[in-house]
């Protein structure tokens, strides 16, 4: 941990007087005041952390709507009346909203960036996942309360002149508002939604309202085709060389669409996974439960997280690709090979780790504050 900053000597006379300028003395003495205040540490040794993320936002099923097979949407409002404007948000931004289980979760916002009165959120019922879709589904009625974050955004439209979405299933939530966007620019869009079956894929009608004529949404169903589409037919659909591509969906349309991209014609590629990314250049490491004093073998291929929750399944997680900070640790010993895009050299330094991406070199053992 660094040390308590020590204020300079006071600076000479700005004039090159041979006495210490009155001003410049003022300064440093309320330097010398404030400094510790501003930087003392707590009773435990340790400075207050920083502010992480803005006001939680409290928040009250409006409306429920089944949008397809296995999808339902909610209108979410704020729980005051009167409460006052939603903060703003741009297509490709998303909430954490913490379930009444605990558990917290990551939902693309697909309503109208324009209305301030209200957020909309779809959630894909996964019966074999971690519990957060089951409890959407099972019992989250109208009238039930929530807490949600201030929108975030890892995801950006860049609003290019020729863009390609493409959707694959309940990943159309972030592209749906990028299409209302490019339309209502006047860009050349097309987009591409994939499923199984067409009763599977939510928004139907919302996409089609957007493209009259037919000729910028194309539905692309698994069972009307014989199989799911290779990436050298969903990149074919740009409108024009150079196009930028958008991509959600599952992690085998990611990484097929990326390995195909360098052979197509288009120019940017900008993506949103709905799982943990598959770790790259790990190496093996160990994790050391400090109060507990647990040891944990995190293998190569696994993530510290994956190895966490297989020890407790209630270890905090939400976004498993480094920018949500859910999953932050305290690392009170060892060296960390940080991967995230979230925390600050700051926090890094005060020993704070996102341990769903960042590791440790071969052989370190990493001690977890917990």
């Amino acid at each position: 941990m660094s040390p308590e900053p020590t204020p300079l000597p006071p600076p000479p006379d700005l004039y090159g007087r041979g006495r210490d300028d009155r001003f410049m003395r003022f300064l440093d003495r309320a330097t010398r005041l404030y400094l510790p205040v501003s930087t003392r540490r707590n009773r435990y040794g340790r400075r207050g952390p920083l502010p992480l993320t803005p006001a939680l936002l409290q928040v009250v099923v409006a409306a429920r709507t089944v949008e397809a097979e296995g999808v339902v949407s909610l209108e979410l409002r704020p729980a005051a009346p009167g409460g006052g404007p939603l903060p703003g948000w741009q297509p490709g931004a998303h909430l954490d909203v913490d379930l009444p289980s605990g558990l917290r979760r990551q939902y693309s916002l697909n309503g109208d960036p324009a209305d301030r009165g209200s957020y909309r959120i779809a959630v894909r019922r996964i019966d074999g996942g971690a519990g957060g879709s089951l409890e959407v589904h099972q019992d989250l009625a109208v009238g039930s309360g929530l807490t949600v974050s201030h929108p975030r955004n890892a995801f950006p439209f860049a609003a290019d002149p020729a863009v390609l979405l493409i959707a694959g299933g309940i990943g159309i939530t972030p592209l749906l508002p990028m299409a209302r966007e490019a339309a209502r620019r006047g860009l050349d869009w097309r987009l591409v939604h994939t499923g199984r079956s067409r009763a599977s894929m939510p928004f139907a009608a919302e996409l089609a309202a957007l493209d009259p004529d037919g000729s910028r949404v194309v539905f692309r169903s698994d069972d009307e085709h014989g199989g799911p589409a290779d990436a050298a037919e969903l990149l074919g659909h740009a409108p024009a060389p150079g196009a930028a591509v958008y991509v959600c969906g599952p992690a085998p349309m990611l990484d097929a669409v990326r390995a195909a991209f360098d052979d197509s014609p288009a120019r940017a590629l900008h993506f949103e996974r709905f799982s943990a990314a598959p770790v790259k250049d790990g190496r093996p490491f160990t994790l050391r439960l400090r109060r507990s004093g647990v040891t944990l073998a995190v293998p190569a291929d696994r993530s510290a997280l994956d190895v966490l929750r297989d020890h407790d399944p209630a270890t905090p997680y939400s976004c498993r690709q480094g920018f949500c900070g859910v999953c932050r640790r305290s690392v009170t010993a060892g060296t960390v090979e940080h991967r995230d895009r979230r925390l600050s050299d700051q926090e890094r330094a005060e020993g704070q780790m996102l341990v769903c991406v960042s590791r440790a070199p071969e052989g370190e053992c990493l001690e977890l504050d917990g």
